[in-house]
């Protein structure tokens, strides 16, 4: 009886493993695609900037305009820039931080929904979101009177 109940268990332990092994396989095989998506808004005192969501709706291949550089061929990356610019893409008009009045929290609480609707919209498309950065720029010198901020969304999705 106890022989039994050890070979079944071994069975069903060999059987778990073997599944979780092609499992493993299965995804580490996957592959994947990735899009960015940009969100610009303006940091410009007095509304004048402009702010937008940028989405690429083609794809360009990175080692076309890519080189190797090493110390006996140091010759430097000849790639056109009209042939790196993509002319395909969607572009979304979001409000200005600022306005004639100053800062303006109903433009921020605008753009907030506006970028959560993309991303709502990416989801449902089966994107995952898996990474955000964002950044400011701006001169901040004497007179400083442009900037961005600037949120990249990273989103990935098996093929």
């Amino acid at each position: 009886m106890k022989r039994k109940t050890l070979i079944t268990l071994f069975a069903i332990i060999a059987t778990t493993l073997s599944i979780e092994a092609q499992e493993t396989e299965k995804t580490s095989n996957a592959k994947f695609e990735v899009k960015v998506i940009t969100s610009v808004e303006s940091i410009v005192p007095s509304g004048i900037g402009r702010s937008r969501i940028i989405s690429a709706n083609e794809k360009k291949d990175y080692k076309q305009f890519s080189s190797t550089q090493t110390e006996d061929d140091n010759t430097r990356n000849k790639s056109k820039r009209k042939n790196i610019r993509v002319k395909n893409f969607e572009e979304t008009k979001l409000l200005n931080f600022f306005n004639l009045g100053g800062i303006r929290f109903q433009n921020i609480a605008a753009n907030d929904a506006v970028i959560s609707s993309k991303i709502t919209e990416m989801l449902a498309q089966g994107w995952d979101l898996i990474f955000v950065s964002s950044a400011v720029e701006s001169d901040a010198g004497e007179g400083d009177n442009k900037g961005i901020f600037i949120t990249r969304y990273i989103f990935k999705r098996k093929l």
